[in-house]
């Protein structure tokens, strides 16, 4: 197997983690089209209940699986990010932008090669449990890292009965193995019934292109 070699920018970005002792670090990837509360409370429920030294909010230069109309640029959403995780044990980072990678699954893999002293935990929605069988080599996901799942309504239900926890149905821990979650053999995942934030992008990006049309008459 060829040898992977990082990327200069990215590795400026992060690389303090490269030298610096294992930690165990929650990635939160999305769009953030825009950030929002919600994605913060996210963060913080990672931080507290899973014992994490830090959470990562991977902003992605474009979600396949989200059409390109209404995506507001890759600054413009970055920097709504930050507003949003003004924490001392978080992160904000373009890195799948700095390594060329689109799917979720190759971020993964080059970040644990990238990082090979970090433990991981990527952290969804239960939006996203419910279609991350749509997602390119979704099961490699979940041998790479562990996985934490946030309740988020009204998708939570139908995602536990989804093709994603049916497969890996042995694999879903109790609630008491939260802080150890990351420490378990792979595959190793976990839902977390958690308070529901109202916050939503799709919501939030309508009521400013109401309000963008209403300026106008």
């Amino acid at each position: 197997m060829a040898q992977f070699a990082p990327d200069k920018a990215a590795l400026r970005a992060l690389g303090r983690f490269r030298r610096g002792q294992r930690q165990t670090i929650g990635l939160l990837g999305g769009s953030f089209n825009p950030a929002h509360a919600g994605h913060r409370h996210i963060a913080q429920e990672a931080l507290r209940r899973l014992g994490l030294d830090w959470v990562w909010w991977l902003v992605s230069p474009q979600n396949p699986l989200k059409p390109l109309t209404e995506m507001a640029s890759l600054p413009n959403r970055m920097a709504s990010a930050r507003r949003h995780a003004q924490h001392p044990r978080m992160v904000v980072t373009a890195i799948e932008s700095d390594l060329g990678t689109v799917y979720s699954a190759e971020t993964l893999r080059r970040l644990t090669l990238l990082f090979p002293g970090q433990r991981f935990v990527w952290l969804m929605g239960a939006d996203n449990l419910g279609q991350i069988a749509r997602w390119r080599a979704w099961q490699s996901v979940y041998d790479r890292a562990a996985v934490a799942v946030f309740a988020r309504a009204p998708y939570s239900n139908k995602a536990l009965l989804g093709q994603a926890a049916r497969r890996f149905r042995v694999a879903r821990l109790p609630d008491a193995a939260c802080r150890s979650l990351a420490r378990h053999k792979r595959p190793a995942w976990m839902f977390l019934r958690t308070r529901l934030h109202p916050a939503s992008a799709t919501a939030i990006r309508a009521a400013a292109k109401a309000g963008a049309r209403f300026s106008q008459d």
